[in-house]
């Protein structure tokens, strides 16, 4: 079976109002097996725009990932990210 991946490029527009969405998915993450390879860290960005922060999570397969993104659960954290941010957001299959 094939991974599959979340993969963000967020430009925070609120600082204080994204603090409380930094964290607030964890558990949702854990349910649908989701583990971060990145979050944040030094990036360069040589193409398109540059972000605050870049992240990429890994999940066993591109159903749990599209799972997890369209879950009641992380939809309160995803309103959140919509709030106090903007972002060029991918969910990707695996090779």
């Amino acid at each position: 079976m094939k991974k599959g991946y979340w993969i963000g490029m967020v430009s925070i527009t609120d600082p204080e109002g994204f603090v409380p969405y930094v964290g607030s998915f964890d558990d949702v993450l854990r349910k649908y097996g989701g583990r971060f390879l990145a979050s944040s860290g030094d990036a360069e960005y040589p193409e398109g725009f540059p972000a605050d922060r870049t992240v990429i999570v890994e999940f066993p397969s591109y159903a749990d990932a599209l799972a997890c993104y369209r879950s009641e659960e992380y939809s309160a954290a995803l309103k959140l990210r919509r709030e106090t941010s903007t972002a060029h957001f991918a969910i990707v299959e695996g090779l």
